[in-house]
């Protein structure tokens, strides 16, 4: 062998020593799942393998989503604000006819961002993704031309668990997806990320699983539904008091915070009519979690068959607060006529139902936070944040320092060793806005956010360090509090503090303007 020849060899062995020594990363998103909807964030639903792995890894108290699927899962692969993505509000479904100028409310995934997939491919890592893209219908804006090498999923937002609605599309790469008899969505999910593994064959990957569980439409295995049917009769009222309780001992909560009180929608429990019916929406909706936790089992048993656990770097959150839609209408538009008839006889949770769970169970979902989904209020954009990495993270540690979604991205960039470029193929990148997790993981205090802000179909907020203020679009007014005394928001001190509402405001619209809100 000629010097030339050796060479070339050892940096090829170095090379593949150096990616072998990198960690895989896998990001686990939940769609449509409340603060408070896992056993480890106070609830009673089994979540076993994500309660396992908090407890050998980090938990977040203060970790926050964009209030929606399409702003979430858009700040998340780009590591901006929704609108600087070009989410704003929610995916274009109609034919793109137009794509330049690019704005802040486009509906499809801006090219002027890098997202993580294409980062880290360019660092040497495999990239796949099993589960809900929603950030893109046409073609050129898919997963595979986006920076995955590997896609299993539905493109839009919503489906049946069992079958395939009209106008939705569920693909493998690029080529329509043939469903099989026994498919229920979410096992399809699971088996799809843990077939990744093995095809990553110990090169260093990055993995998306983005699950549709528990969105609606409330569906379930009988096994998994049998766990928990009739011990929702206890009721809401009781079972939120549950929750609290928990999460005051788990820490989560200081012992002062006190719940928020029933929405003044929902009926007490004892008044409520139809009490199995409700029984039997939550009985599907904790199946469906149970269900798709036991997929999170398999991926880190997987890990764990092929020695990549203590390698791997895994985060579990949700992209908004609990769902507090009704389906109505809608469920006949999606169904069709004849197959809306036939749900309205069928129970919640079997194939052919097609219904939601409330609001009345998602304000258990978000105990003790107000409001919802949508919403910028703390019950709309808390999302419980679960770290595991065992190389780096202290076992069973909590921390109450302040997240956000759009910092999962410089995270991934920075444990990967990536860089994230200004200018990707022709086109100037807009620069990263979040800040990397990384010291908070390695037990440090992280230098903040100055501030973090929202905005979703004019529901809008902004936070720096204590403060919030929230504009409240149910009684059209601003709102002050002080998030490390009154984390659900229940004492408004907007009157009191003109001032600070003053200040905040301040930054708001600079903040606003900046990103394109209301373009």
């Amino acid at each position: 062998m000629n010097i030339k020849s050796l060479l070339a060899t050892i940096l090829t062995f170095l090379t593949l020593a150096a990616q072998a020594q990198k960690p895989n990363i896998i990001v686990i998103m939940a769609d449509d799942l409340g603060y408070s909807d896992i056993g480890c964030y106070g609830s009673e639903i089994l979540t076993p393998n994500l309660d396992a792995l908090a407890a050998s890894g980090a938990k977040f108290t203060q970790f926050y989503n964009a209030a929606r699927c399409c702003p979430s899962r858009a700040s998340l692969l780009t590591g901006v604000y929704p609108h600087q993505a070009g989410m704003g509000k929610m995916v274009v479904t109609s034919a793109i006819k137009n794509r330049d100028p690019e704005t802040p409310y486009q509906g499809w995934l801006s090219r002027n961002t890098v997202p993580v997939a294409e980062a880290l491919k360019n660092a040497g890592y495999q990239t796949y993704m099993s589960g809900k893209w929603h950030v893109g219908e046409e073609r050129p804006d898919w997963p595979l031309q986006r920076g995955f090498d590997k896609y299993f999923g539905l493109i839009s937002g919503a489906t049946s668990y069992y079958r395939l609605l009209p106008g939705r599309l569920i693909l493998e790469g690029n080529e329509p997806y043939e469903i099989p008899e026994g498919f229920y969505f979410t096992d399809a999910i699971s088996k799809k990320a843990v077939d990744y593994i093995d095809a990553a064959s110990g090169n260093p990957f990055f993995m998306y699983v983005a699950y549709t569980a528990p969105h609606w439409p409330l569906h379930a295995p009988e096994e998994e539904m049998a766990k928990y049917r009739g011990k929702y009769m206890k009721g809401w009222d009781k079972i939120r008091q549950e929750r609290h309780a928990r999460q005051q001992k788990m820490g989560l909560l200081p012992r002062s915070q006190a719940l928020s009180p029933r929405d003044p929608d929902i009926r007490a429990w004892e008044d409520a009519p139809d009490k199995k019916e409700w029984d039997q929406k939550m009985t599907a909706y904790a199946a469906m979690i149970t269900r798709m936790d036991k997929g999170i089992g398999q991926i880190v048993a997987k890990l764990k068959a092929t020695g990549q656990l203590d390698n791997t770097l895994i985060m579990f959150l949700s992209d908004n607060g609990a769902c507090a839609e009704e389906l109505g209408g809608r469920a006949k538009r999606d169904l069709g006529e004849e197959a809306y008839e036939r749900s309205l006889v069928t129970q919640p949770g079997d194939k052919g139902s097609y219904v939601a769970y409330g609001k009345e169970w998602a304000n258990l979902g978000n105990v003790p936070f107000r409001l919802y989904k949508s919403y910028t209020h703390e019950g709309g954009v808390s999302s419980p944040m679960i770290v595991h990495y065992p190389r780096m993270i202290k076992k069973g540690f909590q921390t109450d320092q302040v997240g956000h979604i759009m910092d999962i991205m410089p995270t991934c960039l920075e444990l990967a060793g990536a860089t994230y470029p200004t200018n990707y193929d022709g086109r100037a990148i807009k620069p990263v806005e979040g800040k990397s997790l990384l010291p908070i993981l390695q037990g440090k205090t992280r230098t903040p956010h100055d501030f973090i802000a929202w905005e979703h179909f004019n529901s809008r907020a902004i936070r720096q360090g204590n403060w919030k203020l929230v504009w409240s679009k149910d009684d059209k007014k601003w709102e002050l509090y002080d998030i490390s005394k009154d984390r659900a928001e229940l004492n408004d001190l907007s009157a009191t503090m003109p001032a600070k509402v003053k200040e905040l405001l301040s930054k708001y619209d600079g903040w606003a303007n900046r990103v394109g809100v209301g373009e």
